[in-house]
């Protein structure tokens, strides 16, 4: 897609245009990133694996070649487009102008698209995964990620992804649960991780994810935007290249920046459970695609499969994640 297209895909929002803005985006264009960022090339496994676990976090670049890219860029502006029909006030879902790929499908997962398929046998992220795990044998959660547009200009409260077995009233993703009261999710090792593809590059202004280094396991209260330091907010993991990956643990707190560039910013996932770690997952992909993937992918994904008798339905929902 050309970036004209990608303007008109995202819409365009007065609210880049006030004094307000004008201020962050010259706080963000001088102070926003995390100093120092380690973006590690795709042959160093070992130390991809030694950062992850160390800041719970971990960039690689040359992960998607030119066309994967393109690939990826596209399907994610088609899916965009399909949910932002459905808002035209731009509220969102996940704020005001961000969205959730995955909330906002009707499988909660985009895994029925061709593009998040082709995510599934990118080789650098089955061996940084299966080095994270110690074994090839994890599991694919879902397909999701989310995206960002322009005019989305406040930041989003920071948390983790995972949390400890609650009432099913609050969310039906839940299973760690300690009746003693004494081990909780954090004190584990891994057991979820999610991989995001950037399909554009990421900058200090198009709405950079801010992690928080070192948090996966700390039980430390998360800090509401109200009290989180000025330092936390400009924690954003950027400047970072088209086709690198960002790996996650998702109990690392994390959370969305200001997106005051001219186009969307898309972070596309896989989301991966360890092979010991377990909660419910949604079917995202019919039979029929399940078995024209490949033998390694039809092995990630085997939890996620429609029964063969059923049709998956798809589509966009506002439903909130």
């Amino acid at each position: 897609m050309t970036p004209q297209s990608l303007r008109e895909t995202a819409g365009s929002d007065r609210t880049l245009d006030t004094p307000t803005v004008a201020a962050l985006r010259a706080n963000l264009e001088v102070n926003n990133g995390i100093k120092g960022l380690d973006i590690l090339r795709s042959t160093d496994t070992r130390r991809a694996v030694e950062l992850f676990r160390r800041d719970g976090f971990v960039v690689i670049a040359d992960a998607l070649n030119d066309e994967q890219v393109e690939i990826l860029a596209t399907g994610c502006h088609e899916v965009a487009a399909e949910i932002l029909a459905l808002d035209k006030d731009r509220a969102g879902n996940r704020g005001s102008h961000r969205y959730s790929f995955g909330g906002s499908s009707l499988t909660r997962s985009q895994l029925h698209r061709p593009e998040w398929q082709m995510l599934l046998d990118i080789a650098l992220v089955t061996d940084v995964v299966t080095a994270i795990f110690e074994s090839p044998d994890y599991v694919l959660r879902a397909a999701s990620g989310d995206f960002c547009l322009p005019g989305a200009v406040e930041y989003q409260p920071l948390h983790s992804d995972v949390r400890d077995w609650c009432d099913p009233a609050t969310t039906p993703f839940s299973a760690f649960h300690d009746p003693r009261r004494q081990v909780t999710v954090r004190d584990l090792p891994c057991p979820y991780v999610c991989v995001n593809f950037l399909p554009q590059e990421v900058t200090r202004l198009n709405g950079p994810t801010r992690q928080i280094p070192g948090t996966q396991q700390s039980r430390a209260p998360i800090p509401s935007l109200a009290d989180e330091p000025e330092w936390m907010r400009l924690s954003t993991v950027c400047p970072a290249p088209a086709g690198a990956v960002m790996i996650r643990d998702v109990r690392a707190w994390h959370g969305g920046t200001p997106n005051i560039s001219g186009a969307m910013r898309a972070i596309p996932n896989l989301e991966f459970y360890a092979p010991w770690f377990r909660e419910p997952i949604v079917p995202g992909i019919s039979h029929g695609d399940f078995r024209k993937l490949s033998e390694r992918a039809q092995r990630l994904v085997r939890h996620c499969v429609a029964d063969s008798s059923e049709p998956l339905v798809t589509g966009a929902t506002l439903r909130a994640r």
